[in-house]
């Protein structure tokens, strides 16, 4: 259990964890008389001049009163002020204080300036950033489409962070400018508004949706048949996991969402059907080459927002109980986004109190958001509280586009394309000036790829297809690159006091489409799907669609009032965790790839189990639930897995660990390190040695025979082909649409899918329980090369570790300073598809890819016993104490207490800093 802390304690703690920063001043120093550099050298100076001053006072300029920033004993910030300008200004100095780096990094990437910083090696991803356009839309939505509230509010948080920038050199604000050489020649730019909407897009670009799966699919074509892909992308599981919206009802006559309305009163139009690839069979053979150019290209923008491997994996839990079932008579709402580890963390956990509420000031909020943006995104105010999971709507199209000369063709017409130059500025070499070119569908991401410049050569396409003139491109119709106004919706839910209030600035959070969870003080919960979700004429987003017939052109976005929501349902509880938001009577296409509802059914069942017989549910409760690391992919396969005949007394001796196994993947857990390994193996051997290379990880190297669907395999046409995808984002990678593959094809003991090739070392595998026999073994001798053959010493933990790792100098500069800048390794339970969400790739190996990246739980009865946790910690200086200071408790599942009141923040502070005028 955490326990609370207090001043004291907090002084003692931080006394500690100023030992890791001596420590790190020691190495640099170190490093130094080694003459060791990376750029500039390091100092005691240099690392000290940048720690943030968090007592006494300091004068700003533009405030109209003074604002105290109040820090508890873990740094994190409550900001108290007499006017919402002064409220938002003080945040962006504190932010700037603890991150400014960060944010430094985030406004280049979404910029498409990073060569400005790293030099030649992120050219490429610049040109594709600034093909995309992230902060040219961004520049629009500030200019055209945000509130004259909106606009104030941000202008004022950039005066903030300027104010702390002004007179500061590289090495005043963070030592990464020290390493990068930029220690007093370092002037940044001022902050702007348009740098902080800007970074919406990043959250956008990693919450999009099926893109990946679109390029997967048309990648399979190569090797798979029709009904081979329809195998592994099979449909939604209704019967076993329910959706996120269980009552109500969409009404065709209103056209709105009702719900109170029962399912009969339901008129479905149906959602549009459709493969949208032209001929809906077989992708044409130079689209291959294109689709996995493009895929190359996506692996290789930078995670920038820390929201998820390349938008791969992207989860997470939110649930809400109401008060009929807890202790309290209250809700309780939990929330834990499933992100990119990254260091310091995504979020950053601050409260914006107006020391009186009024027209002038109008705040009262606390809880996580973004340095670089204003506001809270995920928290509660005095009467609210909500959470965001990914919806996994599908706002994103790839479009084949025919080349005619300078245009493209639509409609038997050639249009020309838009244009516009884009000059790339390279740290250490020359400018770069790219062209970008758009057709109606949106920028063409094809040409990017150096190798993809012409392309369609040798196109098949069916009749009705234009001629190939000078080939296909590849075009993203995404709806984040349509200005909207979501950061209004941002300011209006920090505010909202009730149900009505929160739906109508729900109206406002357009892109990207996120599953909102809601409770109240006065006792309600609520869901809302909010976002700009497209309407389709053709097809239905899960291939590319010909982008020169205007029938598969998008026809417009669903209302609001058509969205799916719920209002104090009868059942007590809403759980959102990337399932179906919707059963199939929804007459529009949401997308056509959920989660597979895993984890969100998982939920579901604990909540059940503890209320049925009137039981009910505390905070705590709601943290163990958190924690829940049980493998329903182990539930559904050890008793086959048990069943298997071995005879080889190693394998054997590694069998036996699953009997009795209770399907809990601990970090000391042997069964869990075993029974997963069994299913990375069970995955390579049934699919993944059959999928195209464009799929499969990077180096790793078969003699394939192509795949024929009309008669036996014939061995004498093998062939020898190397994987090119990373690590994070090869197939099969055992998530939950894999625990799905595999359920739906068990009892089928002669699929086509059991069937293995023999080896040098193993007989052809023509069933299942022969395929299984060969992972049982398979993984005997993985988990003796990585672990020892000893299994008395194997735990899940010593293979599913976690890093945290600075983003820039932490993956690329020397391994010293990586070694100052980051930290890990800590051994984790959990895994892919738990509640515990551990992410880890089947396909690439058993490391932590993507985890809880923080978790919180809302007490609605009394908002100071709420809990909450971050990855790291509140500062992005890797030599304060609260670097990490979060991490250890979270890896046990601990939470903090989560002040809210004046009393409950000021019996807790550590230190205070007044901003005076």
């Amino acid at each position: 259990m955490p326990s609370t802390t207090n001043a004291s304690s907090g002084r003692q703690s931080g006394k500690k964890k100023g030992r890791r920063a001596r420590l790190i001043v020691i190495v640099l120093v170190l490093a130094v008389v080694a003459g060791i550099g990376y750029g500039a050298y390091w100092s005691v100076d240099g690392v000290r001049a940048s720690m943030p001053q968090t007592t006494g006072s300091v004068d700003m300029d533009g405030l109209d009163g003074p604002v105290q920033v109040k820090r508890d004993g873990y740094g994190i910030p409550q900001i108290y002020a007499s006017s919402d300008e002064d409220l938002f200004m003080a945040q962006g100095y504190v932010q700037a204080q603890d991150r400014f780096y960060e944010m430094d990094v985030r406004r280049h990437t979404t910029s498409g300036r990073l060569s400005e910083m790293f030099g030649k090696s992120q050219v490429k991803t610049d040109e594709f950033l600034r093909t995309l356009g992230w902060h040219r839309v961004a520049q629009e939505e500030y200019e055209s489409k945000l509130s004259p509230e909106t606009k104030k509010y941000l202008q004022a948080y950039a005066k903030g962070v300027n104010a702390y920038l002004a007179g500061k050199s590289g090495k005043e604000i963070s030592a990464e400018y020290v390493a990068l050489g930029f220690e007093n020649d370092y002037k940044p730019q001022k902050w702007t508004p348009v740098d902080s909407v800007a970074w919406l897009k990043a959250m956008a670009w990693d919450l999009r949706g099926n893109m990946q799966d679109e390029i997967d699919r048309s990648l399979m074509t190569s090797r798979l048949g029709p009904q081979q892909i329809k195998d592994l992308y099979p449909a939604y599981p209704y019967d076993r996991n329910k959706p996120i919206v269980q009552e109500g009802a969409y009404n065709s006559a209103t056209k709105s969402y009702d719900p109170a309305a029962s399912a009969g009163d339901a008129q479905s139009t149906g959602g549009a059907a459709g493969t949208g690839l032209t001929g809906g069979t077989q992708a044409p053979s130079d689209l291959q080459s294109q689709l996995g150019g493009v895929a190359d290209v996506l692996d290789q923008i930078p995670d920038s927002a820390g929201l998820g491997p390349n938008g791969n994996g992207i989860g997470s839990n939110s649930w809400v109980v109401s008060g009929d079932h807890t202790i309290t008579g209250k809700p309780l709402l939990a929330n834990d986004p499933h992100l990119a580890p990254q260091l310091p963390s995504v979020w950053y956990q601050m409260g914006l109190h107006c020391t009186s509420v009024s027209s002038k000031c109008q705040y009262d909020v606390s809880g996580y958001t973004f340095a670089g943006m204003p506001g809270v995104i995920i928290g509660h105010n005095g009467k609210i509280s909500w959470g965001l999971t990914n919806s996994g709507a599908d706002v994103t199209d790839l479009y084949l586009e025919r080349f005619n000369g300078d245009g493209y063709t639509y409609d038997d017409k050639t249009v020309p394309f838009k244009t516009r130059k884009e000059v790339i500025k390279v740290a250490g070499g020359s400018d770069k000036t790219i062209t970008v070119r758009e057709t109606n569908n949106g920028p063409l991401v094809s040409d990017r790829n150096d190798e993809l410049v012409k392309v369609g050569k040798k196109a098949t396409v069916d009749a009705t297809a234009p001629d190939r003139g000078d080939g296909y491109g590849v075009a993203l119709r995404w709806t984040a690159l349509t200005p909207g106004n979501t950061m209004d919706a941002v300011f209006e839910i920090d505010r909202a006091q009730n149900w009505s209030d929160f739906r109508k600035a729900a109206a406002d959070f357009q892109v990207p489409s996120q599953n909102l969870t809601y409770a109240d003080t006065e006792g309600h919960i609520g869901y809302q799907l909010p976002g700009r979700i497209p309407i389709r004429g053709e097809g239905n987003g899960s291939l590319p669609s010909p982008g020169w017939d205007s029938k598969y052109r998008w026809t417009g976005f669903i209302k609001q009032a058509e969205l799916p929501y719920e209002y104090d349902p009868k059942r007590g509880y809403i759980v959102t965790a990337n399932q179906a938001v919707v059963d199939e009577d929804y007459p529009y296409t949401l997308t056509t790839d959920w989660g597979y509802g895993t984890r969100s059914q998982r939920i579901t069942d604990l909540i059940e189990s503890k209320i049925k017989d009137g039981g009910k549910i505390s905070t705590d409760d709601m943290r163990t639930m958190q924690m829940d690391n049980s493998s329903e992919i182990a539930k559904l396969l050890v008793p086959y897995l048990l069943k298997i005949d071995v005879k080889d007394k190693d394998v054997r001796e590694a069998q036996q660990l699953l009997e009795n196994w209770d399907y809990t993947q601990n970090p000391d857990s042997a069964a869990a390190a075993y029974f997963n390994s069994v299913w990375r193996n069970i995955l390579k051997l049934a699919f993944g040695n059959k999928l195209p290379k464009e799929l499969r990880v990077k180096g790793q190297c078969l003699s394939v025979t192509p795949v024929d669907t009309t008669g036996p395999a014939d061995e004498d046409r093998k062939v020898r082909e190397c994987g090119e995808r990373d690590a994070d984002s090869a197939q099969p990678d055992g998530g939950d649409r894999w625990f799905q593959v595999v359920r739906t094809i068990l009892k089928d003991q002669k699929s086509e899918w059991w069937q293995a090739p023999k080896t040098r070392t193993d007989k052809a595998s023509v069933n299942r329980d022969q395929l299984f026999g060969r992972a049982l073994k398979d993984a005997r001798w993985d988990l003796t090369a990585k672990l020892g053959k000893d299994i008395d010493t194997w735990s899940w933990g010593r293979l599913h570790k976690l890093e945290l790792k600075n983003q820039t100098l932490g993956t690329a500069g020397p391994g010293w300073l990586q070694y100052v800048l980051n930290r890990g390794p800590w051994k984790l339970g959990g895994g892919e598809a738990a509640v515990n969400a551990t992410g880890w790739n089947a396909a690439g190996g058993y490391g932590v890819n993507w985890v809880p990246s923080m978790r919180m739980v809302v007490n609605l009865d009394d908002l100071d016993k709420s809990k909450w946790i971050n990855l790291t910690g509140a500062s992005g200086h890797t030599f304060s104490s609260h670097y990490t200071d979060q991490t250890d408790k979270w890896i046990k599942g601990e939470l903090l207490p989560w002040h809210f009141t004046d009393k409950a923040v000021g019996d807790n502070t550590s230190d205070t800093l007044v901003l005076k005028p």
